[in-house]
């Protein structure tokens, strides 16, 4: 791996608007690269808008995917991504050759070459279908990277699974934080009465953001998934009002130790960026312990435990 310097960004998307939401990428993207960004990641299904989608038909939700081989959304991303020497990673709504639906997450390289995600633990609509591969890939920056978006990495199987394929660099693309739970150290709603307010009064949703239903859920275990895995993460989040929720951003990049080197609590768009040392990477304490893994004693990581759900349920969250 080479050195990069990466950015995890945020916006506050708009619910079906996707014209405007590719110009909030296009924009930030620009904004990035004049600050030397060469590795950018934004939100999970920015593009299309994310919770409202599990109230849409099946037609509806055709409407806003797009096949990605004819894209204009991703023929925008490459342009951004060759004109500023970038790698832009962006969430949408796929719509396969077999018209399957996938929540997706498209990289676009400053070669003009593109990687596509397609979400392991997709909850959102029973219309939607669950992708079936790990994403690794190089990007022409010098880094081998990996996609989990949102409910793929709480699963510890799959972050070991993708750096086990070699990635340095994890996109962690979300929209998290604020959701509804019965549990009380997990989450819990945001009234948006907050988010309305928070020019006049800031100090009040950045203290949500920061605590139990943002931030503090999120450090139980995001930094865990960098640290025993061996590679830098980019948890990038939507921030504000989605549908009936309040996204909590904290956008943040964590080092290959699982310490923070950026963040973000700012209840706003938002970039924030950090230079990613390769030097940490080989004498990390995850790699060190994935060499020390036996195999041989894990094949009841491969039975069956629970069973997949089409639409999100709140306790899971």
């Amino acid at each position: 791996m080479k050195p990069i310097k990466a950015a995890a960004i945020q916006f506050n998307h708009r619910p079906g608007d996707k014209a405007y939401n590719l110009q909030r990428v296009a924009d930030l993207t620009v904004e990035a690269a004049a600050e030397g960004v060469t590795l950018a990641a934004f939100p999970e299904m920015c593009l299309t808008g994310y919770w409202h989608v599990r109230n849409l038909s099946r037609e509806e939700i055709v409407l806003l995917a797009e096949p990605i081989d004819d894209s204009p959304s991703v023929r925008k991303l490459l342009d951004l991504a060759q004109k500023h020497q970038i790698t832009i990673g962006v969430g949408l709504i796929e719509l396969a050759d077999d018209g399957q639906l996938y929540n997706s997450y498209v990289v676009a390289m400053s070669d003009g070459e593109i990687a596509v995600h397609r979400k392991l633990h997709c909850f959102i609509s029973q219309h939607m279908s669950s992708g079936d591969q790990f994403t690794v890939f190089d990007i022409p920056q010098g880094a081998r990277v990996g996609v989990l978006i949102c409910y793929d990495n709480n699963i510890g199987e799959n972050v070991r699974s993708t750096a086990l394929a070699g990635a340095d660099i994890l996109l962690a693309p979300h929209q998290t934080g604020g959701c509804n739970s019965p549990s009380p150290r997990c989450m819990g709603v945001i009234d948006p009465a907050l988010w309305e307010s928070r020019v006049e009064n800031p100090q009040a949703i950045e203290e949500a953001f920061r605590g139990p239903k943002g931030r503090e859920w999120l450090m139980r275990w995001l930094p865990a998934r960098a640290h025993d895995n061996g590679l830098f993460l980019i948890f990038s989040n939507g921030v504000g009002v989605d549908d009936d929720e309040v996204r909590t951003g904290n956008s943040m990049i964590l080092d290959a130790y699982g310490a923070v080197l950026a963040e973000t609590w700012k209840a706003d768009d938002a970039t924030v960026v950090a230079d990613l040392d390769p030097s940490m990477l080989e004498s990390s304490t995850g790699r060190r312990w994935i060499q020390s893994r036996r195999p041989e004693l894990y094949q009841s990581l491969s039975q069956p435990t629970g069973r997949e759900r089409a639409t999100r349920d709140v306790r899971f969250s």
